[in-house]
């Protein structure tokens, strides 16, 4: 990312603070609703002073981290065996549409019912949402690979083995990490919203219990939390995938090339 347009993400970002903190000052937001960004650090950093915060973090990102990790294996091997298969794909489609179109919402009180309050539950739920986003993208991604290539590949002698390391999975790297991007944030999302229903640690039922007493502060504390962890994984994704993927020219290479 150019340094440039940092310092204009973080300009705008402190404009956004500035102007909630102001609001609450000037008491054109109520504090009891909306709180103020300097109560929302202080919290932050009782959390983080007192340690308080680190069980329950670390229960949310073990969650989060179970249920990607599940899901997207499940996500790319059943998108590659039935993008090679059209009988499989056939057969079951009408099957992944209905558990695909099933509320996640609705999903979570069963889950809870036959797993309990640990995390089983919440990684279950993570589970049903992940690899469905990445399923359907290794899917398409492997259905778009230029059929020339492979007629040539197989040509040259390569087995069904050789074809999908060599072929399919570089061609479809790029459809797996764009649904890596988005599966890791609702991944997180998901065991949050188990824990908010029902837990007994995590971000979710610290957010939860700060709900049931009116803390406003607790909330916006819990939610800020949540955003930085979703922006550290979400740099570590970006540098995963520069590092596997670095030799496909960028796209500022590809245009000074043209």
């Amino acid at each position: 990312m150019p340094a440039r347009m940092l310092v204009w993400q973080l300009l705008l970002g402190a404009v956004a603070l500035g102007a909630w903190e102001a609001g609450s000052r000037a008491g054109v937001l109520d504090k009891f609703f909306f709180s103020q960004p300097s109560l929302v650090i202080a919290r932050l950093w009782q959390w983080l002073s007192t340690g308080s915060v680190w069980p329950h973090l670390g229960t949310t990102l073990l969650e989060a981290l179970l249920s990607f990790a599940i899901g997207v294996t499940l996500g790319v091997v059943s998108g590659f065996v039935l993008a090679r298969s059209r009988f499989l794909a056939e057969l079951l489609e009408p099957y992944i549409r209905i558990f695909n179109a099933l509320p996640r919402v609705v999903l979570a009180p069963i889950f809870l019912l036959w797993f309990g309050l640990g995390i089983w539950s919440k990684v279950a739920l993570g589970v049903t949402v992940v690899f469905f986003i990445v399923f359907f993208n290794t899917y398409q991604g492997v259905k778009e690979v230029d059929p020339v290539i492979v007629n040539n590949a197989r040509m040259l002698g390569a087995t069904e083995r050789q074809l999908i390391r060599h072929v399919l999975i570089p061609s479809a790297l790029t459809w797996i990490f764009s649904s890596l991007h988005i599966s890791i944030g609702f991944a997180i999302i998901s065991v949050v919203v188990g824990e908010y229903l029902g837990a007994s640690r995590g971000i979710g039922y610290v957010i939860a219990q700060a709900e049931g007493v009116f803390d406003t502060t607790g909330v916006f504390a819990g939610m800020t939390v949540l955003a930085a962890v979703v922006l550290m994984v979400g740099a570590g994704v970006n540098r995963l995938e520069r590092w596997l993927l670095r030799w496909k020219p960028r796209v500022e290479q590809r245009t000074q090339q043209s």
